[in-house]
């Protein structure tokens, strides 16, 4: 992590996209919440995978932080002029690999003695790592005018795999091609058990079409650049992310949309669907200028790495220190939350909004300071 402090422009409303940096911030406040129930019997429906096929509100987090990596990913990569280069794939590597190496740190902490031949090698950050590596690298060999073809190649060629390569039942749990070349490549002692086998919903097969779900945010990011901060900017965003949308919802009734396997047809849905959303704030912040409720949203979304990876081992600590019998996590549940709300479903969402305060408190030091810590 390399802490920055910027000036007053470089952090500020001119030189960053605001509306993405509060779609940004939005995107970590509810992986934060969806995270961190104070109890997992307790949760509201929309705080909750889909079990397998489908998409709730939480299956859409994730794909949104992607797509908007891959829209910041188009005013990072602008200053290589969007050409490959010695020095731009350095950057790319080394960012790739920090953030590879973060994630493996989360997977480890805070249980440093353990044993490794057990330890989960991926994640969300290393999926976030490897996604945006291969997408930036893809950007930077393909003129931009053909990305949209390397999307589709990747889209098609990922179901191709999944179809002809899988099981008798190519999209279940244990017959899904993804998961035989994580089990060959990664090893079943090193992937997630989560779902009561050996599957990795992070793994790497399915980081092709993740990678699909970060140039549909490269291109965003040039389709903004193109229109300015006008209206047809909000119409062409709109349009295209409800044709995205009906597109993914066309082909996943033939290649169901499935984010434990990332299905191509779910690269689609929660693209479009993220295009929209950014679209909307895009009118509020950019055009209509209506600014004074982003502050909040902007303290994660201009560190949002960092307060995720700050969420992450705060909770963790929480996990491992022990009142009595049980963790302090499940004290501060039961002791603090769970007597103030008879609705226990209330209770246990109240936990993660209390995280999410102290987090946004430690976070707000660095954003009035407009320091930013950069992976």
């Amino acid at each position: 992590m390399t802490p920055s402090k910027s000036s007053g422009k470089s952090a500020g409303k001119s030189a960053r996209l605001m509306s993405l940096d509060v779609f940004r911030g939005m995107t970590v406040v509810f992986m934060i919440i969806v995270n961190t129930p104070g109890t997992w019997s307790h949760v509201y429906a929309p705080l909750r995978h889909a079990s397998w096929h489908g998409c709730t509100p939480t299956d859409l987090v994730f794909p949104s932080f992607l797509f908007i990596s891959g829209v910041a990913m188009w005013y990072s990569l602008r200053k290589f002029n969007f050409e490959f280069s010695g020095p731009a794939l350095f950057r790319i590597i080394r960012r790739v690999a920090l953030i590879f190496a973060v994630g493996l740190f989360l997977n480890i902490f805070p249980r440093f003695a353990r044993d490794y031949d057990t330890l989960r090698i991926m994640g969300v950050l290393q999926r976030i790592a490897l996604a945006w590596g291969l997408g930036a690298i893809l950007v930077l060999m393909i003129k931009k005018n053909y990305i949209w073809v390397a999307t589709a190649v990747l889209l098609f060629g990922y179901w191709a795999l999944m179809y002809f390569m899988g099981g008798s039942d190519p999209y279940s749990l244990e017959g899904n091609y993804a998961r035989t070349v994580d089990l060959a490549l990664i090893g079943e002692n090193h992937l997630y058990k989560g779902f009561g086998i050996p599957f990795d919903p992070e793994g790497l097969l399915s980081t092709i079409p993740a990678t699909a779900t970060v140039l549909l945010g490269f291109m965003t990011g040039g389709l903004i650049t193109g229109k300015g901060s006008s209206w047809k900017t909000v119409g062409w965003l709109s349009f295209v992310g409800a044709l995205l949308i009906g597109a993914g919802l066309l082909w996943g009734e033939y290649f169901p949309i499935n984010k434990p396997i990332w299905t191509s047809s779910y690269v689609l849905y929660a693209g479009g669907i993220g295009m929209v959303i950014l679209a909307l704030l895009f009118m509020i912040v950019d055009i209509w200028n209506l600014k004074g409720w982003t502050g909040f949203f902007n303290t994660f979304g201009t560190n949002a790495l960092f307060t995720y990876v700050l969420a992450g081992m705060l909770t963790k600590t929480l996990l491992v220190i022990k009142v009595g019998e049980v963790s302090l996590y499940n004290w501060i549940f039961t002791h603090i939350c769970s007597p103030l709300f008879e609705e226990q479903k209330l209770a246990s969402l109240l936990f993660p909004l209390m995280l999410v305060t102290v987090i946004w408190a430690l976070g707000y030091i660095l954003y009035r300071k407009k320091i930013i810590i950069r992976l």
